[in-house]
């Protein structure tokens, strides 16, 4: 079973989405976890507009890259270009893999404006994620 980490700046958005992902579609062909280079708590609206698609992810956390430390993962998925500048060295073999993504969190407006950013963003990573499971597991 392929060990998968997914790294963004705060681990409340966007890793926590891929890792939803990932999960879906690897299924048990592989373990995920999400982490941040800090912690910003979850992000309401990632659950909200997953929910959307038959993802709850209301039960994860937001955690911290160094609690992984100890894993030996295959593969490390930097999904912002914030995190891929900070992305810590893992002493393994892990495959290094980067797709920045715009982050939804950041958009001020009506809350359809915010929809709006949330669901263009939740499709793009549903799609890497479903590439990334095709072509690597």
């Amino acid at each position: 079973m392929k060990k998968i980490l997914v790294l963004c700046t705060g681990n409340s958005c966007r890793s926590q989405m891929a890792h939803a992902f990932l999960e879906k579609f690897a299924q048990e062909r592989a373990q995920i976890w999400s982490a941040g280079v800090e912690t910003h708590g979850l992000n309401p609206n990632a659950v909200k507009y997953l929910a959307e698609y038959g993802l709850d992810i209301s039960h994860h956390t937001s955690n911290l890259v160094s609690e992984y430390e100890d894993v030996n993962f295959d593969f490390v998925i930097t999904v912002c270009d914030h995190a891929n500048e900070r992305c810590p060295v893992f002493p393994s073999t892990a495959k290094k893999m980067h797709q920045n993504f715009s982050d939804p969190s950041k958009v001020e407006g009506t809350e359809e404006e915010i929809a709006v950013a949330f669901r263009a963003t939740i499709r793009e990573i549903e799609q890497f994620c479903s590439d990334f499971v095709e072509a690597n597991l």
